[in-house]
């Protein structure tokens, strides 16, 4: 099985009539746009597989660690804010401090809707 890496507005070609464009990733999902001759099926592994074709034998179960392992909710939503506080605190005593932040905004990208919380939960507990 041939396994391609794809960034956004990137398309590969299926033979010499069949195009797939990755348009857009959110999160775990990605928007693809085949386009593809009436006579080529093209069909949702979710459908095929629910009205009783054969999953294909070269896909594998995808893990999904993030939703499972690491459930996002509202208390570590106001952790993540009140790390971002105290490391606010901290600039320009270390250069540690400007290391972490990247490493803080690498993993969890600063969203521009995130709302100043009250920090006594988190800060106390």
């Amino acid at each position: 099985m041939l396994c391609l890496g794809l960034n956004q507005g990137e398309y590969l070609t299926i033979g010499s009539n069949v195009v797939v464009q990755l348009d857009r990733i959110s999160g775990d999902r990605c928007k693809l746009v085949i386009e593809a001759p009436r006579e080529v099926p093209v069909v949702r592994g979710k459908v095929l597989e629910r009205e009783g074709g054969p999953r294909p034998g070269c896909v594998y179960e995808a893990p999904r660690y993030h939703k499972r392992e690491i459930p996002w909710d509202r208390s570590k939503a106001q952790a993540l804010l009140a790390m971002r506080s105290l490391l606010n605190k901290m600039d320009g005593r270390d250069g540690d401090v400007q290391a972490l932040r990247r490493q803080l905004n690498h993993m969890f990208p600063p969203v521009q809707s995130e709302e100043p919380a009250s920090f006594n939960s988190v800060s106390n507990g």
